[in-house]
């Protein structure tokens, strides 16, 4: 058992989390990682009415009586919800802790964290960001390196570098991710000063993650070269799987598309469609460089257990190595 202050301070029965991702972190997904001993971060921005919110934390937590989160997300967006309502949604309903993410800090809602006593979790890029939320009163900070999938902010600072940088900026407890998906990369970011992970890329290939099969099938037989960097010139650097939209985008930015012409790309609606219909080429997919270590389609739960006992393996193989 690896116990850390995520897993004492949450009540986790393992230092994972399940990184709130549109279209995916669904109320089933993020039960069936919170249910395996993680936990999963539902995405509030996948519901753009508050009845829609409201009935997916019912059904989130009808399925599980684990610790769960919600991101809030701060990104700039088409159709930006109102995370003031949606808190006062998530307090109505006992929702204890809160992710938030975007460009800027949540000045104004981290008082009403407070207020609320819910744990807060923000995630950002780096110390200088990590410093800030820690003066608003965040209880844990979450960074993830360049070779996580999704959004990689502009610093291009990996993991190895990136955690004991801000482990060693602020006093409250470090989440760490990018790239990490199995027990050898949990006991690396423990190593480094974290003191949980947070996960997304190795997800994707489990079986209760909502993609179609087809999708699953492609990241199995895809390799830590395959992925890109795209919408750098419209400043919203995401890391994807290497597939025909990527392609057109990097084509577009070439050229000094603007941002509608690139979105039309990018959009999450294709993305969304993707995931349903299983065709590959119709849109990006956040994918990150741990996606060459993926080689099955487990359960989360089997994946968790997995994953932990590699964890404490590591550990023991590193111990007599340096015993030796």
């Amino acid at each position: 058992m690896v116990e850390t202050e995520l897993t004492r301070r949450l009540g986790l029965k393992y230092p994972l989390i399940g990184g709130a991702m549109m279209s995916i972190t669904t109320p089933e997904f993020v039960a069936a990682v919170s249910n395996a001993g993680g936990m999963g971060i539902l995405a509030s921005t996948i519901y753009k009415t508050p009845e829609d919110f409201e009935d997916a934390l019912d059904t989130t937590l009808a399925l599980t009586d684990k610790p769960f989160a919600v991101n809030l997300s701060m990104f700039p967006a088409i159709r930006p919800v109102d995370n003031n309502l949606y808190l006062d949604i998530m307090k109505a309903k006992g929702v204890g802790i809160v992710e938030t993410s975007g460009h800027s800090a949540p000045t104004e809602l981290s008082k009403r964290f407070r207020e609320s006593g819910m744990v807060w979790l923000h995630k950002c890029v780096g110390p200088r960001y990590a410093r800030k939320v820690e003066g608003l009163g965040a209880d844990f900070v979450t960074v993830v390196g360049y070779e996580n999938g999704g959004a990689t902010g502009n610093y291009d600072i990996a993991t190895m570098v990136l955690i004991p940088v801000v482990r060693d900026a602020v006093a409250i407890p470090v989440i760490g991710g990018g790239g990490i998906s199995d027990g050898r990369g949990v006991s690396a970011a423990l190593c480094l000063g974290a003191c949980g992970v947070i996960m997304g890329t190795r997800l994707l290939a489990t079986e209760e993650c909502p993609i179609h099969e087809n999708i699953k099938q492609v990241l199995l037989n895809t390799s830590e070269i395959d992925t890109r960097l795209v919408m750098r010139s419209i400043n919203a650097t995401h890391r994807v799987l290497a597939n025909p939209a990527a392609e057109r985008c990097l084509e577009l930015e070439a050229e000094g598309a603007d941002f509608n012409r690139i979105l039309d790309v990018v959009s999450g609606l294709k993305a969304k469609s993707m995931y349903d219909k299983g065709d590959v080429a119709e849109g990006i997919i956040a994918c990150g460089q741990g996606i060459g270590l993926v080689r099955d389609v487990p359960t989360v739960r089997d994946l968790f257990d997995r994953i932990m006992e590699e964890t404490a393996e590591t550990f023991v193989r590193m111990n007599g190595t340096l015993a030796n």
